[in-house]
């Protein structure tokens, strides 16, 4: 199987089974990639030969629950954001669109070496509740938003308001993100909604 992303090598062994529909759907978004291509590409690059990005599910037990749920729920995301876009606020960059759509839950791959999520040894757990995952307890805590960032900014330059929608793309949901309550870009609405919309019921 070749590699998921447009000009970057893969080494086979690393790369999981993921169906051809799937492989077709990311590349047309790093397709709108334009000014940040290389950035963009090299952290992929990195995702894929360090971290557990093509593996990782979405969650320990709730949607997508299953090795590589979180590239499918990542890719759905972007999706998602993209119809908003278009139907509600096209002055958006889709460039913009997709960085934070696809990377918005990128901290749930951990750190190279160390998962986000680890299989839960805990067979009762697993079985009578669902709990197919937990999370590493040897990890350095920081929120997921948190990590995203810290891993993304490494390699892909961030405009303000790419910074606000993923530090704050689970909403109001989430107690401490009241301090932007009503403050809001339009690209945190969007991204917002479309990780809801996507989980809650695409998924």
């Amino acid at each position: 199987m070749g590699s998921l992303f447009p000009d970057i090598p893969v080494p086979q062994e690393s790369v999981p089974a993921v169906d051809t529909d799937l492989t077709t759907r990311h590349a047309a978004l790093l397709a709108k990639v334009r000014k940040r291509k290389a950035q963009v590409s090299a952290f992929e690059q990195f995702l894929a030969n360090e971290t557990t990005w093509l593996s990782a599910p979405a969650s320990t037990r709730f949607h997508l629950c299953q090795p590589g749920g979180l590239l499918i729920h990542s890719i759905g995301v972007a999706e998602t954001l993209l119809k908003l876009r278009a139907a509600l606020y096209p002055q958006l960059s889709e460039e913009s669109c997709v960085i934070v759509a696809l990377y918005h839950d990128v901290g749930k791959v951990g750190l190279p070496g160390q998962p986000y999520y680890i299989e839960n040894s805990n067979e009762w757990m697993r079985e009578k509740k669902g709990v197919q995952y937990m999370v590493n307890p040897g990890l350095v805590h920081l929120d997921i938003p948190t990590r995203s960032l810290y891993l993304i900014s490494k390699y892909i330059d961030l405009t303000p308001e790419e910074v606000q929608a993923i530090r704050y793309h689970d909403g109001q949901y989430v107690e401490g993100n009241r301090d932007v309550a009503h403050r809001e870009r339009p690209l945190t609405l969007l991204l917002q909604y479309a990780d809801n919309w996507t989980a809650s019921v695409l998924e």
